[in-house]
């Protein structure tokens, strides 16, 4: 990266660094995540976090080295209904696995070494009995025995170790108010944990990128409301459709925002967490993009959009007056608080008019409809209010409205009050569309 991108990659993060400064995460990771050699990479990511201010729970499962010490011991792994039977040979299995990766994990954030990401780093790292559990018993004639599902989380002795500046490991073990020991889904302790924290995000680092059982290709977003409607559509492949019901139950315990990450991507954390489109599956209460009316808060963002075009002579130039007495007739495509879109509708009610102005775009998203989905927008409240024909002056774009349904009109066929206010000098053209 030469220093001009680097420098407008630093300042483009900016506002996600103040934004999650202080926020709380619960990150979930798969048993197979530590045995990967750049399991590293990931804690110094994680490092990076706890450095900006970020408080950190994280919730790693064990599943291939509860695997490998029963095969060590010669005894072989048992399931029904989709979980883990645990008798007291495999609980001691899963005793040793958790002791053995709690220690390798704050191994790891011990580091200092001068080369290293850790370098001058000082984390203190924090575990214990914060998930009391219960057996599940016996479901259909199948004993579970010490599987359980989690009772409570502490959720007091968790929030003083975060406010402590401490990281918390939460193993995928619980314990009985009788001093019973059960063994977890990792990912169920999670969700209850976020929930128990009201945690702004929940971080699912999977095995596989989420995506649908007809494709290849991950899924960007979902609202809690598509993901509960496709869960039961069976859209979703198989581990994916684990992880997105988990995403929907923590989101309807008052989780904000669940993120499924792809643990293989390198730095996916940092890609999500730091950039505006990010890189995983992200799913939440209230869509991450959306179009609504314009507020007076928006015209930064609607400046920023049309000051270059104005520059080029494409729009109009618009003062910052002009545009808060106007703000009422704008629409805005925001995307996590980012203004990419912007239209205006312009009503001439004694002619049953209506003026399409102010379309523009940021340019990174250009290309993918949303002009578009604008155009469509604006004519549908244009019908709403009655009008009979919309409008547009442009300079550069007829053909794109030519191919949308306008048609090349005159200056005379405008409303009166309109073409007073019509500057010759731009020649623009005069497209007109009835509704």
């Amino acid at each position: 990266m030469d220093t001009a991108s680097y420098v407008r990659w630093f300042r483009s993060a900016c506002p996600y660094i103040h934004a999650h400064r202080g926020r709380t995460f619960v990150v979930n990771f798969g048993g197979e995540a530590l045995l990967d050699p750049n399991f590293p990479n990931l804690i110094h990511d994680l490092a990076l976090l706890h450095g900006l201010g970020i408080r950190l729970v994280l919730v790693p499962g064990l599943r291939p080295q509860i695997e490998a010490r029963l095969q060590a011991r010669g005894l072989k792994p048992r399931y029904a209904q989709g979980l883990r039977i645990t008798d007291a040979a495999a609980l001691d299995c899963i005793k040793e696995a958790a002791g053995q990766a709690r220690v390798e994990i704050e191994a790891l954030f011990s580091m200092g070494l001068a080369d290293s990401p850790m370098a001058g780093v000082r984390i203190r790292v924090s575990s214990g009995n914060f998930v009391l559990a219960k057996p599940l018993g016996v479901r259909d004639g199948v004993d579970f025995e010490y599987t359980g599902e989690v009772r409570r989380i502490d959720r007091d002795g968790l929030l003083s170790q975060l406010e402590l500046r401490n990281l918390v490991i939460l193993l995928p073990l619980g314990y009985s108010p009788t001093g019973e020991v059960f063994n977890l889904c990792a990912e169920e302790v999670a969700v209850a944990t976020a929930a128990a924290l009201k945690a702004d995000k929940l971080l699912i680092l999977a095995e596989f990128p989420c995506r649908f059982a007809s494709s290849t290709q991950h899924i960007p977003q979902l609202t809690c409301r598509e993901a509960y409607q496709l869960l039961g559509e069976n859209a979703f492949d198989e581990a994916s459709a684990r992880h997105v019901q988990a995403a929907v139950t923590a989101i309807e315990q008052g989780v904000s925002r669940v993120h499924v990450l792809d643990r293989h991507q390198d730095g996916a954390l940092l890609l999500e967490l730091f950039t505006r489109d990010g890189c995983a599956t992200l799913i939440s209460a209230q869509p991450f993009e959306t179009l609504r009316p314009a507020k007076l808060e928006d015209i930064p963002g609607i400046l920023e959009l049309i000051v270059p075009l104005e520059q080029e002579g494409t729009l109009v130039k618009r003062t910052r007056e002009k545009l808060e007495t106007t703000i009422g007739d704008f629409w805005v495509i925001a995307r996590d608080g980012l203004v990419i879109g912007c239209a205006a509708l312009h009503v001439f009610p004694e002619a049953g008019m209506g003026e399409l102005a102010c379309l523009a775009l940021h340019r990174d998203y250009r290309g993918q409809g949303r002009g578009r989905l604008l155009l469509e927008h604006i004519e549908k409240h244009a019908k709403n209010l009655q009008l009979t024909s919309l409008f547009v002056l442009t300079t550069r774009a007829a053909h794109w409205f030519l191919e949308r349904g306008f048609h090349l009109a005159t200056l005379d066929e405008l409303p009166p009050e309109r073409r007073q206010w019509i500057n010759l000098k731009r020649n623009s053209k005069v497209l007109i569309k009835p509704l």
